[in-house]
């Protein structure tokens, strides 16, 4: 999808987040670059420890202490987030900018009920009274498909099931009507089923409300139902991104295609026959890092793959990171 003629929401470019540990400096997040514009989804899509994760804390400002972040840009809504004060972080998080966690039984607190921190939700960043902030959160169960919404208020989070408390996050996460949201793998923890139903609760939200959704998963078929946009990262790199449509059709660098080659395609993959594997094991990102971190797993790398990788460009804004730049090179 292009940005022409939608206004760009957030705007990361050259993204660095380093982490102090025993060991040395881990360089979880190496100049990661990307856009989401008014309306659109993009997935951040990679294997565990890949960097995701650390990639949306960045954003929220919600890094641990031991972690520093720098970046060429960090606009949203043309605001720079970088230099923006604690207070205005404060401000704008889990108001204009949101997000769902993995885990919504640590994420909630157990302490008060679902209508207590909805409720304290909306009026710390909208100073609502009480009646209208409830109001608000029982319309907004209802949206995220809550039955009972009003009776639910009085409920803690154990007295619910993990789907209800996911839809439960969705609901907070949307009382303030943020301009984007990040949803940080927010099915894993769910069943298939709930999984499916969350998911198109979101896709739904999103086309509705019109918002710009960063959405974090290992899982290319959620990619695939509710992309737009896809930032497949690897050993804390982009390493590929483009539009949904243009990455499942023609993916360029080796490691997207070694994630394609896991997945069974009706028709195409025999009931019992195997799946492709990519060999050998994420390296370690502490301490000086060179070339491309995926030399050492890639079936094509060659000895220019210890030395600066190049980003490529192809006609319709797919972009990747390899010392090859033709996907015949690749295939």
């Amino acid at each position: 999808m292009s940005m022409a003629g939608s206004q760009t929401v957030l705007d990361v470019q050259g993204l660095d987040v380093d982490i102090r540990t025993p060991a040395g400096v881990l360089h979880a997040v190496r100049d990661v670059s990307f856009q989401v514009a008014r309306g659109q989804t993009l997935c951040l899509v990679g294997e565990s420890g890949c960097g995701k994760s650390i990639t949306s804390l960045a954003i929220m400002g919600l890094l641990p202490a031991t972690a520093s972040r720098r970046s060429r840009a960090l606009t949203f809504l043309g605001e720079d987030l970088s230099r923006a004060s604690g207070k205005r972080i404060n401000d704008l998080r889990g108001n204009k900018m949101a997000m769902i966690f993995q885990e919504p039984m640590t994420a909630l607190n157990p302490a008060y009920t679902i209508g207590e921190q909805l409720v304290e939700h909306y009026r710390h960043h909208r100073g609502a009274s009480a009646n209208e902030a409830t109001e608000r959160a029982v319309a907004l169960l209802e949206k995220v498909g809550i039955a009972s919404a009003a009776q639910r208020l009085g409920q803690y989070p154990h007295q619910l099931s993990g789907g209800l408390r996911q839809r439960v996050m969705i609901a907070i996460a949307l009382m303030c009507g943020p301009e984007l949201l990040i949803a940080d793998e927010p099915s894993t923890a769910l069943d298939v089923t709930i999984q499916a139903q969350i998911l198109r609760l979101l896709a739904d939200l999103q086309a509705e409300l019109g918002i710009a959704m960063v959405l974090i998963t290992h899982d290319l078929g959620v990619v695939a139902r509710i992309a737009d946009r896809v930032a497949v990262m690897y050993a804390g790199e982009v390493v590929e991104e483009g539009a949904v449509e243009d990455i499942f059709a023609a993916p360029r660098h080796p490691y997207t295609r070694g994630l394609m080659s896991c997945i069974p395609v009706p028709g195409r993959t025999p009931p019992g026959g195997k799946l492709g594997t990519i060999p050998g094991v994420v390296p370690s990102l502490i301490g000086p890092l060179e070339g491309c971190s995926f030399r050492d797993r890639c079936q094509l790398a060659q000895p220019a793959c210890r030395l600066a990788i190049p980003i490529h460009h192809s006609a319709t804004g797919q972009q990747w990171r390899c010392v090859l730049d033709e996907p015949g090179d690749v295939a």
